[in-house]
């Protein structure tokens, strides 16, 4: 670790900063609803005929200060040609986010949301309409687990991986405020009010823990902090990689590509004018989704004045099957949160020694039948591919 920190050089400080500045931001808890569920229950009262008023939590940080000190930032005196290109993009990154928090609830929101996430092409279109044709509308699932069982599900998993990695630390907490199950800088989110498919619960913990959590803390031991927080547009391909898990465990269901297919396409009805309402109905009427789901997926895409975040599962899951098909290796992915974009990059720090190789390596590849699976992607595979025709 000294070595690879007497590497970066002067590189340091900035990377700590950066890495500062964007947890003071918390980008993720400030774009989440903390009156989901009492406006779920509004809106079942109302009989779905009123669009829901969502609260986001006041921020905790004056912008202007904020973007005071990102721009304070040195960065011209770092030398590493790789470091100085990657920072100024972060910094970029970051005086999105800024910008973004400032405008939620505005119309100009929606506009930043497309520079951080990008537009929904037209051939991710078509393979969330390819896939809403393909597989048949699943009935609603009826048994599921609450907030605590789940919980306790995901201290096991943990333990798991201490078992074999002794210093893995557990961080799993039930929050009242927070309307999705997320992993917010090495820490698993739970809401309380969660009712979770049983069948469900291991593909998640895969998704979340297991790619989540194991590259927030393969980022933490390395010496760029940065790799804990997510090089430039990193969601992207990590949201890919948790996706590809739940596909090798076996976890990757009808129901759930029918809802990955149906966040690409209330997206782009939202990106068209959209509203609340007309999304949800649309959801449940015309590619019929459950009345519950539609409801979540419409408010992830109306959050904030408009957020097009949620296209990226489908867009991540595809660019992994292409680099897979392409004979590419995973492993340089779970040095810490980065984007495909960023394998070179990566690749040039792990061969000159800046940075080390991961520290733990992802529960799902182990899981039986997972390296056949992951075989057959690695000969060629469509996201409609991963259909494999079972109705649950």
């Amino acid at each position: 670790m000294t070595s690879s920190h007497q590497g970066l050089g002067p590189a340091v400080e900035i990377d700590e900063r950066l890495t500062a500045i964007e947890r003071r931001l918390d980008l993720l808890l400030n774009l989440t609803p903390v009156n989901a569920a009492e406006a779920w229950a509004d809106f079942e009262r109302g009989d779905f005929g009123a669009a829901p008023t969502l609260r986001l939590r006041p921020l905790e940080f004056e912008p202007d200060l904020l973007r005071r000190e990102l721009y304070d930032l040195e960065i011209e005196t770092v030398d590493d040609p790789a470091l100085h290109t990657l920072f100024r993009s972060k910094r970029d990154e970051i005086a999105r986010e800024i910008t973004i928090l400032e405008d939620r609830d505005t119309s100009r929101f929606v506009y930043g949301s497309l520079q951080l996430y990008g537009e929904v092409s037209p051939p991710l279109a078509s393979a969330a309409e390819e896939l809403l044709d393909l597989i048949p509308p699943q009935a609603p699932s009826s048994r599921s687990v609450t907030a605590g069982a789940f919980a306790q599900a995901a201290q096991e998993e943990f333990e798991r991986y201490q078992a074999v990695y002794p210093d893995f630390p557990t961080a799993v907490e039930v929050r009242e405020d927070v309307s999705e199950l997320m992993v917010s800088f090495g820490r698993l989110l739970i809401p309380e009010t969660a009712a979770i498919r049983a069948d469900r619960v291991e593909p998640l913990l895969h998704h979340e823990v297991g790619t989540h959590v194991v590259t927030y803390q393969n980022g933490a031991r390395q010496p760029l902090t940065l790799l804990t927080i997510g090089l430039p547009g990193y969601d992207e391909t990590q949201e890919g990689l948790a996706v590809l898990a739940e596909y090798l465990v076996g976890g990757l269901d009808p129901r759930r590509l029918r809802v990955l297919a149906a966040r690409v396409v209330a997206v782009g009805k939202m990106l068209e004018g959209a509203e609340f309402l007309d999304i949800f109905e649309s959801l449940r009427g015309e590619y019929r989704i459950p009345v519950k789901t539609a409801w979540s997926i419409a408010i992830r895409v109306v959050v904030g004045g408009g957020s097009v975040k949620d296209a990226i599962y489908l867009r991540g899951i595809t660019r992994i099957l292409e680099t897979l098909a392409e004979g590419n290796s995973l492993d340089v992915l779970f040095v810490g949160k980065l984007a495909l974009d960023h394998v070179s990059l990566v690749q040039d720090l792990l061969d000159r020694g800046v940075l080390e190789e991961p520290w733990v390596r992802p529960r799902w590849l182990e899981v039986p039948g997972a390296q056949e699976r992951l075989d057959r992607l690695r000969a060629g595979a469509s996201v409609t591919d991963l259909y494999e025709g079972v109705a649950s």
